[in-house]
């Protein structure tokens, strides 16, 4: 539950329509009928009042003026918000599930353009703490991290818009795997346990002194390039060394303290 205390906003998209206005889909917190604030989104026309949508006195005097189909929205109060930003009471775990919205709405949209090419689409993600992508439990099961958790619900998310209708063998193409087999991480393993652990950084560079995470990337690149392995999303902890190369790599997204 969230207190609702400030004029959060998120824009998720302008939707444009050859007979209609265009519509923006924004993302507010509303007040259910059981009294609590959770988020959603919800899609807005010129003349709509955000407060009256909302219940919420704190979207008083926003109401669209105007929504610009270049990806942006102005408020009757002189707010404009563009495509991907978020303004108001955002803490940084709310930023970083925006990060990792875009990033795999940024994916899609180069994905669509590649795989008719026949050219796989990959998307990188560092981390500062594998155990916020992965974490074992006291009898040493995994346990999925908290950012493993938001990809694969917002991967699921934006998954549904995507199937279009006239294009079918990309939609089956997407249809192929699920949330929980597109992601993957890449990161030092303990010898003694087997685990994934987080790298040791060397101070003057910056970079993981551990090259073992890396090999497992470059071991198997002509897999990891290959249509037939799910994996289109990576996790890993620390800046890349020199030499590392991958050309499919289209997005680097930091989700990282800093």
């Amino acid at each position: 539950n969230l207190r609702g205390t400030s004029s959060y906003l998120y824009l998720d998209n302008i939707v444009l329509s050859p007979k209609q206005p265009p519509m923006a889909r924004i993302e507010i917190e509303t007040k259910t009928a059981s009294g609590n604030i959770v988020r959603k989104i919800k899609t807005f026309g010129v003349g709509d009042s955000l407060q009256a949508e909302s219940g919420l006195a704190q979207y008083e005097n926003f109401t669209v003026s105007e929504i610009n189909p270049n990806g942006y929205v102005t408020f009757l109060n002189g707010t404009t918000i563009r495509r991907g930003e978020v303004i108001g009471d955002t803490n940084e775990l709310n930023m970083q599930k925006v990060q990792i919205r875009e990033t795999i709405k940024s994916h899609f949209e180069k994905e669509r353009q590649l795989f008719k090419r026949g050219i796989k689409c990959l998307s990188l993600f560092f981390i500062d703490e594998v155990v916020k992508y992965k974490s074992y439990d006291d009898e040493g099961k995994e346990v999925k991290g908290v950012f493993q958790s938001i990809f694969e619900e917002e991967y699921r998310n934006q998954l549904s818009k995507e199937l279009d209708l006239f294009d079918e063998e990309y939609n089956n193409y997407l249809r192929r795997f699920n949330a929980e087999d597109v992601h993957r991480g890449y990161f030092s393993i303990d010898k003694k346990s087997g685990r994934m652990i987080d790298s040791k950084i060397e101070k003057k560079s910056g970079l993981s002194d551990d090259i073992t995470a890396y090999d497992l990337i470059l071991k198997n690149k002509e897999r990891l390039l290959s249509f037939e392995e799910p994996t289109r999303f990576i996790f890993s902890h620390s800046a890349l060394r020199e030499g590392w190369d991958n050309p499919n790599v289209f997005q680097i997204c930091t989700l990282k303290h800093s």
